[in-house]
């Protein structure tokens, strides 16, 4: 078998799934437990992908000086320390909501940039350079696909087996969408954080 590429896909697939979660559910979230109005959804998601982008050559800059597995955690800690914020809020605050939003995009930089790049070391330490890309990278895309159908496919049943069903308002229903929306993406990101560290960087340094 090929154990370091099982390792990393096992961290990309629970850092992958922690951050399908929030994105099936985030509209829920802005209607339901922010109760912001619809024309500032743009607003939130645009912060997201706005602050992803430019973050990029930001990390890249980090990676030539720490390289591609420290950097990557670098960003999975600060997607943790930001997003666990989310659990404190409620409706009316979209302002901090907006912060979230922008700095777990910039956090979201590393998982667009590095991932793949991982990979590419990982084949290349394989000695498949030019033999089995395919392969692999047909794997990178299965799970890709995968973690976005299980958040998607999964999420909202979950949700509404423990009580919240779109437009709730009840807290205990706001209070099981919190939970789904910000801390078992929490919990999961912290699981590939700690893989992460345990194959990549203890085993290297």
């Amino acid at each position: 078998g090929r154990p370091a590429f099982r390792r990393l896909l096992a961290v990309f697939m629970l850092n992958g799934i922690a951050s399908a979660i929030p994105a099936t559910l985030v509209l829920f979230f802005i209607q339901d437990r922010l109760q912001a109005p619809p024309a500032q959804e743009p607003m939130f998601l645009a912060a997201y992908f706005v602050c992803a982008a430019l973050s990029i050559p930001l990390w890249l800059f980090v990676v030539g000086r720490f390289g591609l597995a420290r950097t990557w955690l670098a960003g999975m800690l600060l997607a943790i320390a930001v997003f666990v914020w989310t659990a404190f809020l409620g409706a009316g605050d979209t302002l901090p909501f907006l912060v979230v939003c922008a700095l777990s995009g910039v956090a979201l930089g590393t998982d667009l940039a590095l991932p793949s790049a991982l990979l590419a070391g990982v084949i290349a330490a394989e000695g498949d350079s030019g033999q089995h890309e395919g392969a692999y990278f047909g794997w990178w895309n299965f799970a890709t696909k995968l973690n976005l159908a299980l958040a998607a496919g999964l999420a909202l049943p979950l949700l509404g087996w423990w009580g919240y069903t779109p437009g709730a308002r009840e807290p205990q229903a706001l209070q099981t969408l919190t939970w789904a929306y910000c801390l078992l993406p929490c919990a999961l990101k912290s699981v590939a954080l700690l893989l992460l560290y345990l194959f990549n960087i203890r085993r290297t340094s």
